[in-house]
């Protein structure tokens, strides 16, 4: 596989960013409107904190299913089911009438987010592979420049009134025709490994890495599920401007993504994720202390850049795992990791309806801390 030309990597390069385009599109799609589903149901910031649990319930659920399925049947098959089924998972959101199927069709989505997040990060380790050098962080710059796309999407959807139902199901055409246009150019095979247990107890390395993305994720599902009704409550913007602060917090993630691996290889991981602690940090704590249009905006953009290497650097070093097979290390430290998705956003919810929210986001930023000193005692 090594010897590949160039233009055939870039074939299977381009085909794994185009899936993360279609994970990042549909995921944002979800998280702009939630505050119209939110409204919808006329539910109050601790009810909507109890559905969103729902989600996360299903992604950790899914984790080591998850790396079953990839290892057993291989990321590409898994991927393409994937890309079919969560979009469609998506507009069924649109048409729950009650909360309870509101909560059922979210734990689904969970679950299938992830199965998609595993395959597809199995198959970007295998094309970094190819390269022989770091590319991880610019597939998840595609996941987060989706993410800009759909929130911008998103935001004229709203400006037009558009149901929700409508403007899901809109997002899930174009994402089936991204998949049957790119499916046949994914890789084919998967990083080879030794045998090893499917459920092998993880090590001393992919646990660290695993409460890295812990914390980078509690600050990532914060800014996805809370970031609009953070505008719409604390800094009191019209209603066309609440997603702002998201467009702000997925601009620059992405920006970051696609410049992280050239710093890498410059500066070194350890370097890199403690100064992505401290920018995050920082940003949160302007959000909260002067939350203006303004100085908020500002501070979710710092967040962007903070979060924006974490997750891929965490991920491209468990896919290099030497003890487990990628896709199980993928998901080994994603069943942490995402820990933070399952605490973060219900969390927010419980605490801003006992206090406020600018407390709720208080907390969230000493996890950006947390990313600092377990940064710190990397090897």
């Amino acid at each position: 596989m090594l010897s590949l030309t160039v233009n055939v990597k870039r074939t299977y390069r381009i085909a794994v960013c185009i899936f993360f385009f279609i994970a990042g599109l549909t995921y944002s799609s979800w998280a702009c409107r939630i505050h119209d589903i939110k409204a919808h149901f006329g539910l109050n910031n601790a009810g909507l904190g109890s559905v969103l649990f729902a989600l996360p319930i299903g992604l950790m659920v899914s984790l080591p299913v998850s790396g079953w399925m990839v290892t057993r049947l291989g990321s590409r098959r898994v991927l393409i089911a994937a890309g079919l089924i969560f979009p469609f998972i998506l507009g069924m959101i649109g048409l729950s009438t009650h909360i309870w199927q509101l909560v059922i069709i979210l734990f689904l989505f969970g679950f299938m987010n992830n199965v998609f997040e595993i395959a597809m990060n199995t198959q970007a380790v295998g094309v970094e592979a190819l390269y022989g050098r770091s590319v991880m962080a610019s597939f998840h710059g595609l996941w987060s420049l989706a993410g800009f796309t759909g929130v911008g999407i998103g935001t004229l959807a709203v400006n037009l009134n558009w149901p929700v139902a409508q403007h899901f199901w809109i997002i899930g055409a174009a994402c089936w025709l991204l998949v049957l246009g790119s499916w046949k150019y994914l890789l084919p095979e998967d990083v080879p490994a030794e045998a090893q247990p499917l459920f092998a107890k993880p090590d001393r390395q992919i646990l660290q890495l695993g409460l890295i993305a812990f914390a980078s994720l509690v600050t990532e599902g914060t800014m996805f599920d809370w970031s609009g009704v953070y505008f719409q409550k604390i800094v009191q913007v019209p209603e066309s401007l609440t997603t702002v602060g998201y467009i702000a917090f997925m601009g620059t993630m992405a920006g970051g993504r696609f410049l992280a691996d050239r710093i890498v290889t410059r500066f070194g991981v350890k370097q890199v994720l403690q100064c992505a602690g401290i920018i995050s940090t920082t940003g949160l704590l302007l959000a909260i202390l002067f939350p203006d249009i303004y100085t908020a905006t500002l501070g979710f953009l710092l967040v962007g850049i903070g979060v924006s290497s974490i997750v891929p650097l965490v991920l491209a070093l468990a896919g290099k795992s030497k003890t487990l097979p990628p896709g199980v290390a993928i998901a080994a430290v994603s069943t942490v990791g995402f820990l933070g998705f399952l605490i973060g956003p219900p969390l927010i919810g419980f605490i801003a309806e006992a206090l406020n929210l600018r407390w709720s986001f208080a907390l969230i930023a000493l996890f950006g801390t947390g990313t600092i000193f377990l940064a710190s005692k990397m090897d």
